[in-house]
């Protein structure tokens, strides 16, 4: 059985995982008003991977006969005016929810709840490739992205991103 505590942050956290995929479909929006499709499905398929998340998080808490509280998702409130915004942002809320993932794994190991330990390094994981993620593009448009033709390539190269569903296994 999952500690209040436990279900309090993963149940918080559902809401911050469809937070995300909000965030980025609004990013997807800003570049697809640019003409910059790559990155607008870069994106698209970031808020499909936060959207599974979400998800991935209910499935486990009600696996665990915890009910679901689902909150009102707020409405992204990033300023975005130079196309090296989104990346940016990114980079920073990616930062942001590893911070949240971490605080719910260390009440996880504090209540000695191994199972949602284990059930976690899954998404401590999948953090370290976000933030990864995040970091490359943002790097990799400061190299490449002023330039008229270093922005088309990696628009092209982003537009070939696919979604893939999450490997996760869940108890």
């Amino acid at each position: 059985m999952l500690s209040k505590k436990v279900a309090d942050l993963l149940n918080t956290q559902v809401n911050k995982e469809f937070y995300s995929a909000y965030l980025y479909l609004d990013f997807a929006n800003f570049y697809k008003n640019k003409a910059l499709d790559g990155f607008a499905n870069w994106y698209q398929i970031q808020a499909k991977e936060e959207m599974d998340h979400a998800l991935l998080m209910m499935q486990y808490l009600q696996n665990n006969d915890v009910a679901v509280t689902l909150e009102a998702i707020a409405k992204p409130d990033k300023t975005l005016e130079a196309l090296v915004d989104p990346l940016k942002e990114g980079q920073t809320h990616e930062r942001y929810v590893t911070g949240l993932i971490h605080t719910i794994y260390e009440a996880a190991y504090e209540e000695k709840d191994f199972r949602t330990m284990k059930f976690l390094d899954w998404f401590v994981e999948e953090q370290g490739e976000e933030e990864k993620n995040a970091s490359d593009m943002l790097a990799r448009f400061e190299l490449f992205g002023h330039d008229p033709k270093g922005l088309y390539e990696l628009d092209s190269e982003y537009k070939a991103r696919t979604y893939s569903a999450p490997s996760l296994t869940l108890d």
